[in-house]
């Protein structure tokens, strides 16, 4: 058994800043092969899109909206990963959701996390 343990989240005022955390905890995760782990975010009425990727080798991918204000991190050894959203706007409003994929494409998801920009 395994679980995504997200934190975070938060009411920020547009321009200011949020650290989201991710870290894997179980057994589940020690045999598996992780691929890449990254962020994806649902506002309301819309679907879920990708914010952010980073493999297991480094590589980085962003969504266009994100370029240059989010930043994507991990901690191989403790199987965590990192969102660091500066200059929020109010249409980052979503809820975040951690993700881990491995080396067979299987989907491991966290349970969210609110993130409102809001003056």
């Amino acid at each position: 058994q395994g679980q995504l343990v997200e934190s975070g989240g938060g009411l920020v005022q547009p321009g200011g800043s949020l650290r989201l955390s991710c870290a894997a905890s179980g057994s589940i995760f020690y045999n598996i092969n992780i691929k890449s782990m990254g962020w994806y975010r649902q506002a309301p009425g819309k679907q879920r899109e990708l914010v952010g990727v980073i493999t297991s080798d480094g590589k980085t991918n962003y969504a266009d909206s994100v370029k240059g204000r989010f930043t994507i991190s991990r901690d191989s050894a403790s199987d965590t990963v990192y969102l660091q959203m500066n200059s929020l706007k109010p249409e980052d409003t979503a809820v975040y959701y951690c993700n881990i994929r491995d080396s067979a494409y299987t989907d491991y998801w966290g349970q969210g996390t609110q993130v409102t920009v809001s003056s």
